[in-house]
């Protein structure tokens, strides 16, 4: 089977371009797995974890929304931000979540902050957690 090349792309950097043999992706409405000769597709990311495994070997990122174009053995996946698992930290993203539960929310723009921080807060703490 071929390889994909998968590229992540944030607003800072090219976060990774590598060939792989396999990508999993949080999307907006569940998690789709990527491989050789994949038929094109636009997605909507969600916040999750993304699994890529290359020769047996697995890497682990965090990513947070965005979206994911597969064309011609190509993954672009856009995101606001690519994390390592490792270095997920989890008494600061502790932290971060207790800080969202706290915000205001008296208003439909509020209270959608509140819980988009508090989803986001959620799924790194689920990505930390499977090291």
């Amino acid at each position: 089977m071929p390889k994909v090349n998968c590229i992540v792309v944030t607003p800072e950097k090219t976060a990774l371009e590598q060939p792989c043999d396999f990508l999993a992706l949080p999307l907006f409405d569940g998690e789709i797995g990527i491989a050789g000769d994949h038929s094109p597709m636009i997605g909507r990311l969600g916040y999750g974890e993304m699994r890529i495994k290359e020769n047996g070997e697995q890497l682990r990122f965090y990513v947070d929304g965005g979206f994911v174009q597969v064309a011609d053995n190509v993954v672009a996946v856009i995101t606001n931000r690519a994390i390592p698992a490792a270095e997920l930290d989890t008494n600061t993203i502790e932290s971060q979540l207790a800080e969202a539960r706290s915000q205001p929310s008296n208003s439909p723009e509020l209270m959608e902050s509140r819980d988009r921080s508090i989803a986001q807060a959620r799924a790194q703490l689920r990505v930390a957690g499977r090291q």
